[in-house]
């Protein structure tokens, strides 16, 4: 009897706490003591398209709806049966590169040969003319002779700098289709939950085109809009606590990551005509990313609540918001 008697205090106890706390999150900042703020919102998350960076087929999809991946995870896969291809063709031209600089290497060779006998009859020359040996036109032949040599040479260099030239186009091009045949497999940026599949093995998509829409649960939070006399007072990692409707009796901790520099209206998902009507900011409060990363697997985006914010670091906490989430929710 006693057991029992426990058992119904500590859920009368439970009860009553999360009274108190919806009390203290209501829809009113009166309900709050000095130095707080609130505001509604919902659970949000970073969603990141995964696409393809060229068009192609899609090869295989291998993440399914509401699946968690991990970062690096194969998502997709594109066919790469014309990359393939495209890859041998891109090393041939390599290869041709290579032998086309490998033979005018060995005409420069073959046109230093010849130029430097060339200039050695030039030399010869010269001296014959001195002492009056030659004529002046065997002179000019031999002149003639070196000067068409060293042109020749010149030429000879010039395919070797051509040559080394494609090889460098060559091997870039291999470069670049090695690099579109592993972006092929799309892997997942972040650690998430996919939120949709957007294409199908054997459909063709472009270039750019999603395939996946990936939930990123490295960044969640909650965005509330804030009167400038409110916003104001916000410093960047100012504490704060977020009561989900779903769980009114718990407080998850979080903090100020984002505040605007710029009024707006307030969007059309805030329930109240008043409270649309007028000029608020936005305030971006994160779940730290340590907590999120513990309980991955149950993070869920579209969740409505409250987010209360600490204006004042000498206010202290209400009680109510500084019950922690008890681990057997999670198992």
């Amino acid at each position: 009897m006693k057991k029992y008697s426990f058992v119904y205090l500590a859920l009368a106890a439970l009860v009553i706490a999360g009274t108190l706390l919806y009390s203290i999150v209501s829809n009113s900042n009166d309900q709050l003591p000095d130095g707080f703020v609130q505001g509604n919102g919902r659970i949000e998350a970073e969603q990141v398209e995964i696409a393809p960076t060229i068009a192609g087929r899609v090869e295989n999809v291998l993440a399914a709806e509401g699946a968690m991946v991990a970062i690096g995870d194969v998502l997709a896969e594109m066919d790469i049966d014309e990359l393939s291809a495209a890859l041998d063709r891109a090393k041939a031209e390599v290869a041709l590169a290579l032998q086309t600089r490998a033979e005018a290497e060995a005409l420069v060779l073959q046109r230093q040969s010849e130029q430097r006998r060339a200039a050695q009859e030039l030399e010869r020359a010269k001296a014959l003319l001195t002492g009056q040996n030659i004529s002046e036109t065997v002179f000019e032949e031999r002149e003639t002779i070196h000067q068409v040599a060293t042109a020749v040479l010149g030429a000879a260099k010039a395919r070797v700098a051509t040559a080394e030239s494609r090889i460098a186009a060559a091997e870039a091009e291999v470069r670049r289709i090695e690099a579109q045949i592993e972006d092929s497999s799309l892997l997942a940026p972040m650690p998430g939950r996919v939120l949709y599949r957007l294409a199908e093995p054997g459909e063709v998509v472009g270039a750019g085109e999603p395939i996946l829409t990936l939930l990123s649960l490295e960044n969640v939070y909650m965005e509330v809009f804030l009167p400038a006399r409110e916003a104001g007072l916000l410093p960047i990692g100012a504490e704060a606590r977020i009561v989900l409707d779903a769980l009114p009796e718990y407080a998850i901790p979080a903090y100020v990551s984002f505040v605007s520099p710029e009024a707006q209206f307030t969007p059309k998902q805030v329930e109240t005509l008043d409270e649309r009507e007028q000029l608020v900011f936005r305030v971006r409060v994160r779940i730290p990313e340590d907590l999120v990363e513990s309980r991955i697997e149950h993070v869920k985006t579209g969740l409505r609540g409250v987010a209360v914010i600490r204006i004042d670091n000498g206010s202290a906490w209400p009680e109510a918001l500084e019950q922690p989430i008890p681990e057997e929710l999670f198992e």
